[in-house]
């Protein structure tokens, strides 16, 4: 497998996090949504209310470690998105300097 399929695949697996985070958070909100509407009914026993937030608290946990996998991940993207802008800077500076200097050649008798 070539390098560049290497990072596509990795930026592929980051997408794919960044989706399951996305549910995982709707996910969330709609436990804390039903949490708040147990809680209002009259009629709904105390420990379901406090089983609702734990499964809350549960689904936080998860969200939490998704993110901090993520930004470890992130890092690690970034660091090559950085050493490839380097790179093509150099490439670029030589091949400017190298075209300037092959023009002046051409220019003298």
């Amino acid at each position: 497998m070539s390098n560049r399929n290497v990072i596509e695949n990795y930026y592929f697996d980051i997408n794919n996090q960044v989706d399951l985070l996305g549910k995982l958070i709707n996910s969330y909100r709609l436990l804390i949504g039903g949490a708040g509407e147990l809680n209002g009914i009259a009629l709904a026993n105390k420990n379901d209310v406090k089983d609702a937030i734990k499964r809350v608290n549960k689904l936080g946990g998860v969200i939490d470690n998704i993110i901090q996998d993520m930004n470890d991940r992130n890092k690690a993207y970034i660091k090559y998105n950085k050493i490839k802008d380097e790179l093509m800077r150099e490439m670029v500076d030589e091949m400017y300097i190298s075209e300037e200097i092959e023009e002046e050649l051409k220019k003298t008798p």
